[in-house]
């Protein structure tokens, strides 16, 4: 059946289809008059196509006086264009519609800012007019290409033999880390609905209840500051959960459906399985945090042994009284200026709040450095084959506490590493992190906590939690790492009740607390239930790599701002009286302070 607006879409014809009539509808995108004869590309989702109107067309000024962004319908005949204004960068680009009629469609008002050529726009105004800035190639192609994305994963998963099933959107709150969003139930006065975090509990449900494989492009839902990477209010993640399955029958499957996805959509080389699994304590030793981008080539080395025994005594001592030393060792760089140096240490104590930042370098001459003063040949020595140097090498030096110590270095390494071109160029590199504490100590009341998801299976299960130090303890837990982005966490499951109470109970947690808080869940495991892990890659973060943006809101279709406000639809806001009284519920603002 003919559609009434157009007979082809802006980037569907082709030299072929010279002669043919034509009629094409979409948004004047740009014009140009040469000499009286007037160039429109008409723009829709699928492309841009030329028309032109020459001056003996009755039109000819009323479509010269439209407005950029106006929607037309164009009709006329397909015209082949000469040689040398054929564009070999269109699929259109070797014709061109000489245009009979025309009909505005829609109106276009003056626009807030160009939707092109693509200008630089504050981002409040881009999200207040986000149905503008849709329209410029470079966001919605984004949002094409997530489409595409969630398209295929759900190929992928459904070829694993995976069920797609969704899970609640209204469902009780739950302790799972972040704020949760409340929604008051009218029903049932005093009483509130919790928006997901994520369908944990549920999907661990589905596996109690003899589904074998479950996946869903799940929207979660967390009350949490905004970040680069991070959208306040909503995400989406794949959603993925398997019984009868161990470690490594997870990774199997997310290693091919993301080696796959990313080969696919991606601008680079994907790594193929098996990825690259780094236990917890590795990756936060080499690279300072447990998110590492793997094209970095510099590896943080331990020289606390080394500088213990030194005449360096402001490193000496603090190692003495439980510090560390991270060595950064960086090659080619020691005829860098003094400035570069300078630089450095200041951006280490202003930015990363290190205490300082010590130094040496190995030029072809001599060694040098603010603290060679402080060391004997044998020490150094001893940092040159800790850190395989060479000729031209800088070694970093940062010395404090365990933790402090790995974050300040890490986030040197990175800086180091971006601003020196460092990165392997045309590469995603994945990797598995592995082996998570089960515990960790609090620093201020020395009590026992759990490290990362309490609902983890522990290594070596009952006889680990009765046997081991908590603090050695090991945890079924691992995240899937893509060039420095977190793209997921996940876990094999604690499926056995004794097992759960246990490992609160060192967390300090009594029984009657675990069935207060996840008695649905605890009581489904009382009636058998299979060993079962799972994970859930973020979709919005797999698509911002893979359209190579650095912020995450390029590739939501409508997202909230850094304040968690939605601008185009003014939310969140004020609801009237009467809608708060139906929901039982009155507001009481903070005081403002003067």
């Amino acid at each position: 059946m003919p559609n009434t607006f157009r007979t082809h879409t802006c980037n569907e014809l082709t030299a072929s289809s010279v002669g043919h009539e034509v009629t094409l509808s979409g948004w004047i995108n740009n014009r140009r008059d040469h000499g009286g004869v007037l160039f429109i590309d008409l723009r829709d989702h699928y492309g841009i196509t030329q028309v032109v109107i020459y001056p003996d067309n009755p039109h000819q000024y009323e479509i010269g006086h439209l407005q950029k962004e106006t929607v037309v319908q164009f009709s006329g005949e397909v015209a082949a264009r000469s040689d040398d204004n054929v564009n070999p960068d269109m699929h259109t680009g070797e014709i061109e519609v000489v245009v009979k009629t025309y009909e505005v469609l829609g109106e276009c008002a003056p626009l807030p800012f160009p939707v092109f050529p693509e200008k630089e726009t504050p981002e409040d105004q881009r999200l207040r007019y986000r149905y503008l800035d849709l329209r410029r190639e470079s966001v919605h192609s984004n949002i094409v290409l997530r489409s595409r994305v969630i398209s295929h994963l759900r190929d992928q998963m459904t070829k694993e033999g995976f069920m797609e099933i969704q899970t609640p959107i209204l469902t009780g709150s739950s302790p799972e880390g972040a704020r949760d969003y409340l929604v008051p139930s009218r029903v049932h006065p005093g009483t509130f609905y919790a928006l997901p975090q994520a369908p944990q509990q549920y999907k661990q449900l589905l596996m109690a209840s003899g589904f074998d494989k479950y996946f869903q492009i799940a929207p979660c839902f967390r009350d949490e500051d905004a970040r680069a990477d991070r959208s306040p209010g909503e995400f989406y993640q794949l959603d993925m959960e398997m019984a009868f399955a161990d470690q490594e029958d997870v990774f199997g499957v997310m290693e091919r459906v993301l080696s796959d996805t990313f080969a696919t959509f991606g601008k680079h080389k994907a790594d193929t399985a098996p990825f690259t699994r780094i236990p917890y304590r590795e990756a936060m030793l080499k690279y300072g945090t447990d998110k590492p981008d793997l094209r970095n080539p510099i590896i943080i080395r331990d020289t606390s042994d080394i500088f213990a025994e030194s005449g360096f005594k402001a490193f000496a001592t603090a190692v003495q009284n439980g510090a560390v030393v991270r060595a950064i060792p960086v090659k080619n760089i020691a005829q860098k200026p003094r400035s570069f140096f300078d630089k450095l240490v200041k951006h280490a104590q202003d930015s990363l709040g290190s205490k300082g930042l010590a130094y040496l370098t190995w030029k072809e001459e001599e060694i040098k450095g603010p603290i060679l003063k402080f060391l004997d040949t044998e020490t150094v020595n001893a940092i040159e084959s800790a850190c395989d140097v060479e000729t031209g090498d800088v070694v970093f030096f940062v010395c404090d506490e365990v933790d402090v110590a790995a974050d300040i270095a890490g986030k040197l390494r990175t800086k180091l590493g971006e601003d020196l071109s460092l990165l392997e160029e045309g590469v995603y590199r994945f990797c598995w992190i592995v082996d998570f504490p089960m515990y960790e100590s609090n620093k201020e009341t020395k009590a026992i906590e759990f490290s990362h998801n309490p609902f983890s299976m522990p290594q070596g299960g009952m006889k680990a939690l009765e046997e081991q130090d908590p603090l050695d303890i090991l945890a079924y837990q691992y995240d899937i790492v893509c060039n420095g982005v977190e793209l997921s966490s996940g876990a094999i499951r604690n499926h056995q009740p004794r097992i759960m109470y246990k490992a609160f109970e060192i967390a300090g947690y009594g029984p009657e607390v675990v069935e207060q808080e996840f008695g649905g869940m605890l009581k489904a495991f009382t009636y058998g239930a299979p060993p079962h892990g799972g994970i859930a890659p973020g979709v919005d973060r797999m698509v911002m790599l893979l359209a190579g943006e650095e912020n995450i809101r390029e590739v939501i279709a409508f997202p909230m701002n850094q304040r968690a406000e939605d601008l185009l639809m003014q939310a969140p806001a004020p609801v009237s009286e009467e809608q708060l009284h139906e929901l039982h519920l009155r507001h009481v603002l903070p005081e403002v302070q003067e």
